[in-house]
């Protein structure tokens, strides 16, 4: 990492802060909240919403894991993909799908997925993905794909879901974040 590991002897946060991250990540910082916790701000406010896309939204956990992974894998964070494609996997999917996204990923992200090991809606999903951090514009066409699949509710919940884990991956990536050994 660019930057040290944050501990409560270099930076004092508030208690509730760090108990409320701990809470959440099941007791253990992991190597993201040890750069977020330089700052409070950051820190609190990532904690609420990562909460909520993570773990309060009732659209698909599959395909929002789906096109977290494929986030990770179009910008390189390693981080990202080491602790989502785990989640996509727990989620329903399979690891042949994720062979088939990182296939596509390695190819042409710019084109649609043809394997045949992914159903249309995780292809729409990955192009979606693709679209959203390669180009940032999302085609008419793509859009009225996710339309005819996905009410307006899910398409903004897996559309800041995309957009979240895009962040994410820039912080990781700026700052070298690693995966927990």
């Amino acid at each position: 990492m660019r930057i040290p590991d944050w501990t409560p002897e270099q930076k004092p946060q508030p208690s509730d802060l760090v108990q409320a991250i701990l809470e959440r990540r099941g007791g253990a910082l992991i190597n993201l909240d040890k750069a977020l916790l330089w700052s409070e701000p950051v820190a609190r406010g990532w904690n609420v919403y990562l909460k909520a896309v993570r773990t309060g939204l009732p659209t698909s956990r599959k395909l929002r894991e789906l096109g977290i992974c494929t986030v990770a894998l179009l910008t390189g964070a390693d981080y990202e993909y080491h602790h989502h494609a785990p989640d996509f996997l727990v989620a329903g999917g399979s690891q042949a799908e994720l062979d088939a996204l990182r296939a596509f990923v390695d190819a042409d992200p710019r084109a649609v997925p043809t394997s045949h090991v992914l159903g249309e809606v995780e292809k729409i999903i990955i192009q979606y993905a693709a679209q959203m951090t390669l180009d940032v514009k999302v085609s008419d066409a793509l859009f009225a794909a996710m339309r005819s699949h996905f009410d307006p509710t899910q398409i903004v919940e897996i559309t800041s879901a995309i957009a979240t884990y895009n962040m994410v991956a820039r912080i990781l990536v700026a700052l070298q974040i690693s995966p927990e050994a």
